[in-house]
């Protein structure tokens, strides 16, 4: 057992062993990797982000000196070592930067989506204790104003934007690193000194799990977690100094963190994405080289492109569709050993400048690869966009393995699975089918739950993972289900959910599926249907219907989900196969408290929101 000096949470032994060093001077805390980047990989647009007068740059030296700044104004507020400070904001340079001064100051930071409730938030700042809130927008804050009075930890509030902080009469960035530039000039060895005194096993961050299955718990993870995982994991990537990225995923998630993390360790240029709805506009400006994404980003871009080539009807939904078997077919041939006929490279070359191109375009043109994770990627969506050029690399893994455990790479790349484990990390299959790991990235623990920590590892101190899977012949890594996710049915079936979820929908109709059946006769399914396909198809087939709530209840829809139910669910054995569904009229959203961040599905507050529904669904039986 090994003990956390912050907390005195006793932790089961982990494997922090490190293999040789990948680069010279390979740096073992997170200050060091910024540092690191400056000193090799210096460049005048690090950082880069839009205004109304066009995207403006920040270069490594720029981002080093303000981290340091932002490291001594914590110290000047009376942070020290340990100590916890929260980060409440959207994507920007001010979050990067405010978490590497955190780290410079040996200040734990505490991540927090901005989606989460006021009573989240609460919750997150009074049991990391966090002394200092770094907060964007005045709309941020007062949405969560009523809470804050009971933390009783919590004595700074430190404001991105200058308008917000003079209204609310508080502290904003920019004083706070005037502060530190200050003290800089009154006591130029005291950056190092707090720079020195941090241990590469010295916790970095606590993050919050989304609790998809019961109170949050904050994971705690060291530097050499993080740095480690960062340098494992693009190992067998190539890396260019005129690559360029956009930030896409919240950086609250340690997923789109630790990327940031790999885009500046290898010099690349980083670009923040305005908003969600302003990411295709910006991928055209940026026409990023590498994209980190989950797979529902995916799903919504084929998902639009299909809707328009159905809207244009005729020859162009036929060209469209024909296309895309055509991609499917010559992926699938691709990555396996068998020759792809010439026939089909014809074929190929011609849907590649009828649709692939546009496609390719709608993500700047530029795209060498995108990498994946967070939630299952279908068979489906990876065949399309391989089969489109453009190269999706899946990976595997969790916030409390910094995250990653295993990735695909463009050597080690198969369909299904989510590759094979990182440099330094070890899999193994437990008896019931879960998933186990070890490797310098596994946490040191939850944090204030000796007893979480303790249930977490095995007798001999592997991760237990909460995933089912099973490892191929090769080594790559395929996972089935969550084994929390995993439901018997009345009739003593066990049932995975996901692979089915999965298939429902590879149909065009569907836009999100979750499965349920747990101590009932049969598996049912709730279906939130793609409306604008709908509302193509009921043009097309001269059906009257407006509106979300007629058609849900149409007879004539209903016929059509029964039909595209049957077809995408044929190969299912009988226990598994849905008996029943109920079409939705809303999206499950994470404002909604159905999804999390990440996008994965929060199966226990759905099966509580959709109670009434699901009796119905099991009334006559």
């Amino acid at each position: 057992m090994t003990i956390s000096l912050e907390t005195g949470i006793h932790s089961p032994r982990r494997n922090s062993g490190r293999g040789l060093p990948l680069f010279p001077d390979e740096p073992r805390t997170l200050s060091g990797l910024f540092e690191y980047a400056a000193a090799k990989k210096t460049r005048p647009d690090a950082l880069r982000y839009r205004t109304t007068e066009g995207w403006i740059s920040i270069s490594s030296e720029q981002l080093l000196e303000r981290a340091g700044n932002i490291a001594l104004g914590l110290y000047s507020l009376g942070l020290r070592k340990g100590e916890r400070a929260a980060i409440l904001a959207a994507n920007s340079p001010s979050w990067t930067l405010s978490d590497a001064g955190c780290q410079f100051a040996g200040v734990i930071d505490v991540p927090i989506y901005t989606t989460l409730s006021p009573a989240s938030v609460e919750y997150i700042l009074i049991d990391s204790g966090a002394k200092a809130l770094f907060i964007d927008t005045a709309e941020a804050f007062e949405r969560i104003a009523d809470v804050l009075p009971n933390c009783p930890e919590l004595e700074h509030i430190i404001f991105f934007d200058p308008a917000a902080a003079e209204k609310h009469s508080a502290l904003d960035l920019k004083r706070l690193e005037k502060s530190g530039g200050e003290l800089r000039a009154d006591e130029p060895e005291l950056l190092a000194k707090l720079e020195a005194e941090t241990d590469p096993e010295d916790v970095a961050t606590l993050i919050y799990t989304s609790g998809t299955t019961g109170e949050p718990k904050g994971v705690m993870l060291t530097h050499s977690c993080i740095v480690s995982n960062v340098i494992d994991a693009g190992e067998k990537y190539s890396f260019s100094p005129t690559d360029a990225c956009l930030s896409v995923l919240p950086l609250s998630h340690i997923f789109e963190r630790s990327a940031m993390y790999l885009y500046i360790f290898n010099g690349m240029c980083v670009n923040y994405a305005e908003s969600i709805e302003k990411v295709p506009e910006n991928l055209a400006e940026v026409q990023p080289n590498i994209l980190v994404g989950v797979p529902r980003i995916f799903e919504k871009v084929y998902a639009k492109a299909k809707l328009k080539a159905a809207e244009s009807g005729g020859l162009k939904e036929k060209i469209f569709d024909w296309a895309i078997a055509v991609g499917k077919e010559y992926a699938l041939l691709s990555e396996g050993d068998a020759n792809v006929p010439f026939s089909l490279k014809l074929k190929h070359s011609l849907a590649d400048r009828l649709v692939f191109s546009k496609l390719r375009d709608f993500f700047g043109g530029r795209l060498r690869f995108c990498i994946t994770g967070g939630a299952a990627l279908s068979d489906d969506i990876y065949l399309i966009f391989n089969g489109a050029g453009i190269s999706i690399m899946q990976g595997y893994g969790l916030t409390e393995t910094s995250p990653v455990i295993t990735s695909s790479n463009p050597f080690d790349v198969r369909l299904g699975k989510v590759g094979k484990p990182i440099r330094n990390f070890q899999v193994r299959i437990a008896e019931d089918g879960e998933i186990e790991a070890t490797g310098p990235g596994v946490m040191l623990g939850y944090y204030k739950k000796e007893q979480a920590t303790r249930e977490a590892f095995t007798d001999d101190g592997w991760f237990r993972t909460g995933d089912i899977g099973e490892i191929d012949e090769d080594g790559f890594l395929r996972i089935t289900d969550r084994k929390k996710e995993l439901f018997k049915t009345s009739g003593g079936k066990y049932i995975a959910p996901s692979p089915i979820e999965q298939m429902l929908k590879m149909s065009k109709f569907v836009s999100q599926a979750v499965l349920i059946g747990s101590e009932r006769k049969f598996a049912a399914a709730l279906i939130v249907p793609n409306f604008d396909m709908l509302v193509s198809y009921a043009k097309h087939k001269g059906l009257e219907i407006s509106g979300p709530d007629e058609f849900v209840k149409h007879p004539k829809i209903l016929d059509l989900f029964e039909r595209q139910i049957a077809a995408t669910t044929k190969d299912l054995a009988r226990f598994e196969t849905v008996k029943k569904f109920t079409l939705l009229t809303e999206e499950f959203t994470v404002e909604g408290g159905e999804m999390t961040p990440t996008l994965k599905v929060k199966r226990r507050v759905i099966d509580e929101k959709y109670a009434e529904v699901i009796e119905k669904l099991y009334e006559e039986d």
